[in-house]
């Protein structure tokens, strides 16, 4: 994904911001800001973009960091007419907020207000980070008045920029050992009428729980009590990943704790020799073997052979059913064997599995080949 990315952070992007400095600083050493900014610019990866962009703005910014960031956040007001597929548009702004945390770190007041301003228009996940490192107190003060703004990018910001793990991000250690700070923010914003916000928070206990499973699953317990409808999806969300290591703290939680008494039979693997580039399907019958009524959770996992010769499990969502005793249940997924930016293909057996309430049932195999 982020190759994709890559390709709509192109130069023209450079080219956007030097003509926003200009409309506010007709003195603005375009030229040189331009030439050092593009060096080598093809081969850098998307951040590395972002970063070298940040470098080139401080290397031909007045020194002085006050005077800087009142003309790179005075530019951001100018008109452009940069557009990029991706939905990266907003991400002309990266380097602003890349600016800011490289250079800003000395100056908490300036770069904190910047920083509101600059996460409406993209995002300052990746700023307030550094700020937190620093400033714990004075930041997450910050933030507890940020819970409660009336915008929601503002809102989500919270959430987000907490994440103790957040994607391309260095891991915030001190949330990571005592997330107790994280959580006090995460209550505020639970019921957030946005979504955007709410899957934010969903990603941020998520996280947590990768560190500290039992306060996941005692959140989530709790946040369930009298739960609107969107709080429980927010939940479900957050114990996904849980969920799918059929850890029982997760399925208790979500009432699948207990042993879901039930048979596969009619197993089909199709083709069981299927060439990479095209697809596999798996279908099987689930059969109750309760004399009444039971909620099972029904996933199923391939066992992906990778680089290395060695395999790894992928879980796949299929169904949250309530199947009546003695029912039969037919079930079938078709997976796509086609590589993709999150996962290449490799040649060999894969073993695949189905899960019901966390009890793994072997179902058989098939053996990708090259095309």
């Amino acid at each position: 994904m982020a190759e994709l990315l890559k390709h709509q952070f192109g130069t023209s992007i450079v080219h956007t911001i030097a003509q926003m400095l200009l409309a506010v600083e007709p003195e603005f050493p375009a030229t040189s800001f331009l030439k050092e900014a593009l060096k080598g610019y093809e081969q850098l990866e998307l951040m590395s973009r972002a970063r070298q962009i940040a470098n080139a703005l401080h290397n031909h910014l007045p020194a002085d960091y006050g005077q800087a960031l009142t003309l790179l956040m005075a530019s951001t007001k100018q008109p452009h007419s940069h557009h990029a597929q991706l939905g990266m548009t907003s991400f002309l702004f990266m380097p602003h907020i890349f600016f800011i945390r490289d250079f800003g770190l000395d100056y908490f007041e300036a770069s904190m207000q910047a920083q509101y301003i600059l996460t409406q228009k993209f995002t300052a996940e990746f700023s307030i980070r550094p700020f937190l490192e620093r400033y714990p107190t004075e930041t997450l003060a910050r933030l507890h008045e940020w819970a409660h703004d009336s915008n929601h990018h503002v809102r989500r910001l919270v959430s987000e920029g907490t994440r103790p793990r957040l994607p391309w991000a260095s891991r915030l250690r001190q949330f990571q050992l005592r997330p107790e700070p994280v959580l006090q923010l995460l209550e505020l914003l639970k019921d957030d009428p946005e979504i955007y916000v709410r899957r934010s928070v969903a990603n941020n206990l998520n996280d947590i729980g990768k560190d500290h499973p039992e306060m996941l699953f005692a959140t989530a317990q709790r946040w369930l009590q009298g739960a609107s409808k969107e709080r429980q999806w927010l939940v479900e969300h957050a114990l996904r990943t849980a969920v799918k290591r059929s850890e029982p703290g997760a399925l208790t939680v979500l009432g699948f704790g207990n042993l879901a008494k039930v048979a596969i039979t009619k197993v089909a693997i199709t083709p069981l020799k299927p060439t990479i580039g095209s697809s596999v399907v798996i279908a099987f019958v689930l059969v109750s073997t309760a004399s009444k009524q039971q909620r099972v959770l029904v996933d199923f996992q391939i066992h992906y052979v990778k680089s290395n010769g060695f395999s790894n499990a992928k879980v796949f969502k299929l169904k949250t059913v309530e199947i009546l005793g003695g029912e039969k249940l037919p079930l079938s997924k078709k997976v796509s064997l086609s590589n993709m930016t999150t996962r290449k293909h490799y040649a060999g057996l894969h073993r695949v599995d189905v899960v019901v309430n966390g009890r793994v049932f072997p179902l058989g195999s098939f053996t990708l080949m090259f095309g």
